[in-house]
C-alpha cells in the first residue's frame, strides 16, 4: 500500500495549484448524488482525495428534523490528499477528514445511511471491503460504488471460442473509442484545457502503471453473491457504478 500512498501524496502535490482532478469521476458526481436515501444523517465515504464528493455531499445532504447537518466521514490514507481536503473545506464544519487505511479501521456495525466510494474500491481487496461496508450500513442505508473496470477485449473471446464475450468485447472498444473525446470536451469545459499539466499526467501515468481493475463479470459475481439486487451500471469513460439498499 506504501507505493499507492506515495501514488497519491504525489498526485495531490502537483494538482493541489489547479485543483486539476480527474474529470471523468467528478462527471458521475451528479448520478451519485441522486441515489442518496432520504434520511440521511451519517455519511462515510471511503478515499476521500481532496474531498470534492464530500463537500457536494455536504451541500446535497439536508438538516435533520433537529436542524441539525449529517456528519460526513471521510477517509484517505495520503497525508497530502487529507491535508489539501481540510484546507479546502474549512467552510463545512459537518465534514471530518480523517487520515487512516479503511483495511485496519474498524468501521461500527450498521451504523451509516449511507457509504459512498470514487474510484478507490479497486485498489482496495474487493470482496473484503464489500462484506466490510455491507456491515457498516443501517438496514435501508444505500451503498454508491463509482470506479474502474478493466475492458472486455475481442481477443479473449476469440481464445475462449465464446460469442457473448465477442459482443462484450466490440461494445467495450466503442465506448472506448467514444470515451476519449468525451473526457477532453469535459476537461475543455471544466478546465479550459485539453488535458491536465504534465506534471499531473506523468503523476497519474506513474499510479496506472501498477494500477488493477477489475472485469465487469468479476463485479457482477460479487454482487450477485455478497449484494442480491444490487444495481450494477457500466459507463462511459471507463466507469461502472454499484447502487445497493440494505434490506
Amino acid at each position: 500500500m506504501s507505493t499507492i500512498q506515495n501514488d497519491f501524496d504525489r498526485i495531490a502535490l502537483v494538482s493541489a495549484a489547479s485543483e486539476d482532478g480527474s474529470t471523468q469521476n467528478d462527471h458521475y458526481h451528479n448520478f451519485l448524488l441522486r441515489h442518496l436515501p432520504p434520511n440521511c444523517d451519517r455519511v462515510l465515504e471511503i478515499g476521500c482525495g481532496t474531498g470534492v464528493f464530500a463537500r457536494r455531499l455536504a451541500e446535497r445532504s439536508k438538516a435533520g428534523s433537529a436542524g441539525i447537518l449529517p456528519a460526513i466521514l471521510a477517509l484517505d490514507f495520503s497525508p497530502e490528499m487529507i491535508r489539501i481536503a481540510r484546507e479546502r473545506s474549512a467552510q463545512y464544519p459537518n465534514i471530518e477528514f480523517e487520515l487512516a487505511d479503511v483495511c485496519d479501521r474498524l468501521l461500527p456495525v450498521e451504523h451509516f445511511d449511507c457509504i459512498a466510494t470514487v474510484a478507490t474500491l479497486h485498489h482496495l481487496p474487493f470482496e473484503e471491503m464489500l462484506l466490510k461496508m455491507k456491515a457498516a450500513l443501517k438496514p435501508g442505508g444505500v451503498l454508491l460504488i463509482l470506479d474502474l473496470f478493466e475492458p472486455a477485449r475481442v481477443s479473449d473471446s476469440h481464445s475462449a471460442g465464446l460469442s457473448h464475450p465477442l459482443v462484450a468485447g466490440l461494445w467495450d472498444s466503442l465506448l472506448n473509442l467514444l470515451a476519449i473525446p468525451v473526457s477532453v470536451g469535459l476537461r475543455l469545459i471544466h478546465h479550459g484545457r485539453l488535458l491536465p499539466r504534465r506534471e499531473v499526467r506523468d503523476a497519474w501515468a506513474a499510479h496506472e502503471s501498477h494500477d488493477l481493475y477489475p472485469t465487469m463479470r468479476e463485479v457482477h459475481a460479487l454482487c450477485e453473491e455478497i449484494l442480491p439486487d444490487a444495481k450494477i451500471r457500466k459507463h462511459l469513460l471507463w466507469r461502472y457504478s454499484i447502487v445497493w439498499e440494505k434490506p
